[in-house]
């Protein structure tokens, strides 16, 4: 019986060490402050080109509005956007081993309206406005 009992504190222990190597991973400052790796990632807002005329977008601090610009190139498109201090547009790219679309980055609380323009012509500006607000 002793045997048994001993057989099963050193399954109890082989357990509860394997287990601990399961938890999530973290890292931790000077401070001692656990904080999840990656810390506060926010995950883009994809809209198309097409549903931003006249809507309003919700974003907050950090945020990226991505606008999918459909048929059209991603470098077609420049944008204006009223409050600087509330976004700023960044222009869409092919670097020839990535597309990236156009969008408009969240900095600080607040309202602004954006206008895009499209250089390849016939289309009207889009205008929206993008809403921001703190995390």
């Amino acid at each position: 019986m002793k045997l048994s009992r001993l057989s099963l504190g050193v399954a109890v222990v082989a357990v509860s060490l394997l287990l601990a190597g399961c938890s999530p991973a973290s890292s931790s400052s000077p401070t001692g402050d656990v904080t999840p790796i990656g810390g506060d990632i926010v995950a883009p807002v994809t809209v198309s080109a097409g549903d931003l005329q006249g809507a309003s977008v919700d974003l907050v601090v950090g945020q990226t509005l991505n606008i999918d610009t459909g048929d059209l190139a991603v470098d077609s498109y420049t944008g204006t956007v009223a409050d600087g201090a509330v976004a700023e547009f960044v222009a869409g790219k092919d670097d020839g081993s990535a597309t990236f679309n156009p969008g408009v980055r969240a900095l600080s609380a607040g309202t602004t309206s954006v206008t895009m323009t499209n250089t390849d012509g016939g289309i009207q500006p889009l205008e929206f406005t993008v809403v921001v607000t703190a995390r």
